[in-house]
């Protein structure tokens, strides 16, 4: 009983320490987003981590080795998060066009196993609600990198 509530204690202590942290925050937000799709049929599967690497490079312009660390952050808090509203709060700042290549990202996450798993679309479908990105840009990203019937 003591270790968990000591457990749950050191949880909300590391996420205040994360949420007072505004360094690379639109960023590791990004990289959570892109683990939310790949986590969400409970399947992580080794080619959507070489996607969520290729896709956050693409973002953020970052190294390898500077993804590989946020994916690896991103993937504990991933995990932990209630909800994606966690991570698309930090990205207001972003311009529609930024909006439009995430959710493109995590749509070529989703697709990297070669399956379409429902809930990974549910995901994508309620981070583009949540960054106002209107239901024709959402198609237009998913058919931007949808792979041919």
């Amino acid at each position: 009983m003591f270790k968990s509530i000591k457990t749950l204690f050191n949880q909300l202590v590391e996420e205040s320490a994360y949420a007072s942290n505004t360094t690379g925050n639109s960023e590791l937000a990004m990289a959570a987003l892109l683990c939310q799709v790949s986590q969400a049929d409970h399947l992580v599967d080794e080619q959507e981590i070489i996607a969520q690497t290729n896709m956050l490079m693409k973002l953020t312009g970052s190294s390898e080795s500077e993804v590989q660390e946020l994916l690896s952050q991103a993937s504990i808090r991933s995990e932990h998060s209630a909800s994606v509203y966690d991570f698309t709060d930090q990205l207001r700042d972003l311009d529609q066009s930024q909006r439009f290549e995430l959710i493109q990202a995590m749509w070529q996450v989703a697709y990297a196993d070669g399956y379409l798993d429902p809930i990974e679309e549910a995901v994508i479908r309620r981070v583009a609600e949540l960054l106002y990105v209107n239901h024709n840009e959402f198609i237009r990203a998913k058919l931007s990198v949808a792979p041919s019937p």
